[in-house]
């Protein structure tokens, strides 16, 4: 059996997006590959959940387009503080 890894952000936690994160689908309100989020653009985490196939953490993040977007770790970073050293 698999070991399911520990989700690396945490519900709350601000976060911005790595990359431009388009739709590939599953986001019903709009067209298939259109722009949801463009890089940089700042989230917060407001549910964590588990791709049931593979048990990886998916957050499902609020940007500041009032939109809420399923992402993967890898389209994910931290936000960065504006006290925090560059």
């Amino acid at each position: 059996m698999m070991h399911a890894p520990t989700p690396r952000y945490e519900w709350g936690q601000r976060v911005q997006a790595l990359t431009n994160l388009f739709n590939d689908g599953t986001y019903p309100e709009q067209p298939e590959n259109a722009l949801l989020v463009c890089e940089g653009e700042e989230g917060e985490v407001v549910q964590i959940g588990r791709h049931v196939e593979s048990g990886i953490p998916v957050y499902m993040v609020e940007f500041s387009s009032r939109r809420v977007i399923g992402c993967t770790e890898q389209e994910l970073m931290p936000r960065q503080s504006e006290e925090e050293p560059i």
